[in-house]
């Protein structure tokens, strides 16, 4: 136990209840059971409250008594067993909550059972477990879990320690939840979001002269549903812009309105119910939509009117989410997506051992490929034997340096020929054909533990919502791993 933190007091905690019939919750509870083990027996529980409790402290503008520090550490382990559990189930913080409420394997995992009462986190209180730990603490909490499992496999009682002899990577399209880009329906979200914080400003009694907020709302909903008509009828292209250049005016005079009333709220915010800091949320969510709205505008006004393209790096994707980029897939179904660049790479095994999230556009797969690498050799201390990918991660300059580096190159040529010539190797087949199960790896991920699309808000929440989602995808492949009992999986409790 660190220094820093006071022993846990023992509990009095029920038992579960006895269930019978139900395979399903069998296997749940018992996976849920080996990762509180993991948790425990890996460290990765006492560090988490070791991080969270180093924060916190250094926060303190006083000195912090003995129960304080107590009531904080329970809170930072029920954070780290809050976002396991509520990323493994996929569930929003309303939903979780409710389910935590009704479920005693739930309140168990989650350290939250009693035997008096059941105090159920909040969905306000889950969305602040959700940011206990800043991502790059999370990474590190993920590299420990990873060394436990390469050094101390008899502690975790694994099968077998994590295997660092074949490496496999990938890129995919971590996508956003925001709707298709289209140029004018930027121009609706703008309005909306500005009337809605003018309501509020007025129900607060700051009023500037205009007309109902509502009246505006109406009028961009007709002009949308226009549009959305105008490609049915004939000379559809100047229909098109005709319209266009009403929703400029109106949104010109709702930028308007807008403004005057966010000037009255920064000037009279003590007259209204609500303090500084809600007052500062209303004028935030007014100013980045003032901001972007001209863009928006000059976009839809380029792409329609004038008929122009405008370049990638230059389209604003969200009035809400900023860093998101156009990533060109050539799928079926997706020809392109809407977010950020997501880099998995993962053994044999199926543990992940990498990953990266790009706030920028991400550079060519050629390029991850040694700095991905060097984070699992360094980060782990470890050589890997065999490196996996597809053609988009395969040059010269990676095939020298796999071989200075002493590294089996199983990458996929792009040349036809030599993927030919390649194919003879027995090592090279075995590769490429486990290759293809890193496909499946990332399906799983987005679908099972990150979301699709993720709900997350802005860049740096995305990266974080990852960092959860790799440790428990971790912590479940690692318990999968464990030995298995003597005894049959239990009908009871």
């Amino acid at each position: 136990m660190s220094s820093l933190m006071i022993p846990f007091p023992v509990e009095l905690r029920p038992s579960l209840p006895t269930i019978v019939g139900n395979v399903d919750y069998l296997t749940l509870r018992q996976r849920l059971e080996q990762i509180d083990e993991l948790l425990r027996a890996s460290g990765v529980e006492k560090d988490f409250v070791e991080q969270a409790l180093e924060g916190w402290l250094a926060q303190g503008t006083r000195r912090a008594t003995a129960r304080q520090q107590v009531k904080f550490q329970l809170r930072s382990r029920r954070a780290l067993r809050c976002n396991l559990l509520r990323t493994l189930l996929q569930e929003d913080y309303r939903g979780f909550s409710c389910a935590l409420a009704g479920n005693p394997l739930y309140q168990w995992f989650c350290g939250i059972d009693a035997l008096d009462q059941v105090r159920v986190p909040s969905k306000s209180e889950l969305q602040r477990f959700a940011h206990w730990l800043e991502a790059t603490p999370m990474r590190a909490l993920i590299q420990g879990l990873l060394l436990a499992g390469i050094h101390r496999a008899p502690q975790l009682e694994l099968k077998e320690p994590i295997n660092l002899e074949d490496y496999f990577l990938d890129t995919m399209a971590l996508k956003a939840n925001v709707h298709f880009p289209v140029d004018w329906v930027l121009l609706r979200d703008g309005t909306r979001t500005l009337m809605k914080a003018v309501t509020l400003i007025r129900g607060q009694g700051l009023k500037g002269r205009m007309e109902p907020p509502e009246a505006f709302l109406r009028r961009i909903n007709r002009l949308c549903i226009a549009m959305t008509h105008s490609r049915r009828k004939a000379q559809s292209k100047q229909a098109r812009k005709g319209i266009l250049r009403q929703m400029k005016k109106l949104v010109t005079v709702v930028r308007g309105h807008a403004r005057r009333h966010r000037e009255l709220l920064d000037q009279a915010w003590e007259e209204t119910e609500w303090t500084r800091p809600q007052a500062e949320q209303v004028l935030r969510r007014i100013d980045q939509v003032l901001e972007l709205l001209p863009r928006a505008q000059k976009q839809a006004h380029e792409r329609i009117i004038g008929g122009r393209p405008v370049a990638n790096e230059e389209k604003i994707l969200s009035l809400y989410e900023l860093d998101l980029h156009v990533l060109v897939r050539g799928k079926a179904g997706a020809e392109v997506e809407f977010g950020n660049t997501l880099l998995l790479g993962e053994n044999r095994q199926g543990i992940i051992l990498d990953y990266q999230l790009w706030q920028d556009q991400a550079p060519a797969d050629v390029q991850v490929l040694v700095e991905s690498l060097e984070r699992v050799v360094v980060g782990l201390d470890a050589a890997v034997g065999a490196v996996g990918s597809d053609r988009g991660f395969a040059s010269r300059a990676n095939t020298a340096g796999l071989k200075e580096a002493g590294i089996y190159d199983g990458l996929c040529p792009r040349s036809p020929a030599e993927l030919k010539e390649r194919m003879k190797e027995p090592r090279f087949v075995r590769l490429q054909k486990r290759r293809s199960q890193t496909e499946a790896r990332i399906s799983i991920m987005q679908r099972g533990f990150l979301g699709r699309p993720m709900r997350a808000k802005g860049f740096g929440h995305r990266e974080l919502a990852v960092a959860w989602g790799v440790l428990t995808h971790n912590l479940w492949m690692l318990a999968r791993l464990r030995k298995k009992k003597e005894e049959p999986l239990r009908q009871v409790a």
